[in-house]
């Protein structure tokens, strides 16, 4: 399929032909998008939380009072659940909540994020993402004339460093080298913009994966 490319200033600047197996699939699958989505998140998650254990509880462990005659129940240990201060019965302890996706899920999934986008009529293609001064209300003004006030920005191999310092200061405006390109970030945005190198990356970055 053919797409216009677009320039900062909101100018022509020709035109690109993308791969239909990356950008042009049609029946978009939200279950293989919701399944590397949770991957994605449930990898991040730092996995710190917990609480004491009964064997890690300072409380002494001496037999509280004598086994018959008090008329309660038999307890040997201030440390058990049940008292104000006792540890806590099957808490969460430190580990790790990643889980395994098949190689082919993951890249199947940014298939359909790419070829959502397209679909929606989101999808932007930039000659390049470089400026020549680092100024943020610039770029702003510029992001205004494209209509873009939530967006993911894939800038190429590399970030151009004035732009990455222009824009993260403006809300909802993410910037990524391909490298860094996502399925979470692709749909947490509500457009994608992409610059030519961007693209030939993908595009060159599936056919190794085939």
């Amino acid at each position: 399929m053919k797409l216009e490319v677009i320039t900062l200033d909101n100018g022509k600047a020709g035109s690109i032909d993308l791969s239909d197996a990356v950008f042009g699939i049609e029946e978009i699958r939200s279950d293989i998008l919701a399944r590397v989505v949770n991957w994605q998140l449930a990898k991040r998650r730092a996995g710190t939380h917990k609480v004491q254990t009964r064997n890690e509880n300072s409380r002494t462990g001496k037999k509280m009072y004598k086994q018959k005659g008090s008329g309660g129940a038999r307890h040997g240990s201030r440390r058990a659940p049940q008292f104000v201060g006792g540890s806590r019965a099957f808490g969460p302890v430190v580990r790790s909540h990643a889980f395994d996706l098949q190689k082919k899920v993951r890249a199947l999934g940014l298939r359909h994020a790419l070829s959502s986008k397209v679909k929606t009529g989101s999808l932007i293609v930039l000659d390049q993402a470089v400026l020549t001064a680092p100024k943020t209300a610039a770029l702003r003004a510029q992001f205004e004339t494209l209509g873009l006030k939530n967006a993911l920005f894939i800038a190429g191999p590399e970030v151009d460093t004035n732009f990455a310092l222009a824009s993260r200061n403006i809300p909802n405006i993410d910037v990524l080298p391909s490298a860094g390109l996502n399925v979470y970030d692709i749909l947490r945005r509500q457009t994608l913009v992409l610059t030519k190198s961007a693209v030939e990356a993908i595009e060159a970055r599936f056919k190794v994966e085939a």
